[in-house]
């Protein structure tokens, strides 16, 4: 099951054995709590019980920055965890995902297109992402790049 989402999770492997993440649709975790997820990711690379994760939502709104917290909701499974829409479906948005796990950090920009996750555009880093690589996702997904 998951050998599937990290497959679908392109530059994840690039990372591999180090503490990062791998999204995908809320049927990947097989979790029915997850049906109505905007997506689910996984952390990988952490030996300890539970990594410590969060992020927000990053959005274009009528040509306005705006910014909002995730609703990050942990699944069955340990190290899973579902994103819920917590972000208006007006103007273009990326969630940004931020761990932890002992002193090794991740970080992932996620774009967001009209039909949900766009899995492909996404972008994995070894720390939280900057305001300027949210804002050229952003300005990316506003300028149809992503869509």
């Amino acid at each position: 099951m998951w050998h599937r989402l990290a497959t679908l999770a392109v530059g994840v492997l690039a990372l591999a054995d180090g503490f990062t993440f791998a999204i995908g649709s809320p049927v990947a975790s097989q979790d029915f709590q997850a049906k109505a997820a905007a997506f689910v990711f996984r952390t990988e690379g952490c030996a300890e019980p539970a990594a410590h994760v969060g992020g927000t939502a990053e959005g274009l709104v009528k040509g306005a920055r705006r910014s909002m917290p995730l609703n990050v909701v942990p699944m069955s499974k340990p190290g899973v965890y579902a994103v819920y829409q917590s972000w208006p479906a007006e103007g273009d948005w990326v969630v940004t995902l931020k761990g932890t796990c002992a002193t090794a950090t991740a970080g992932a920009i996620v774009p967001i297109g009209p039909k949900g996750l766009l899995r492909e555009s996404s972008k994995f880093l070894t720390r939280p992402a900057t305001s300027t690589e949210v804002d050229a996702a952003l300005h990316a997904l506003s300028q149809g790049r992503h869509k």
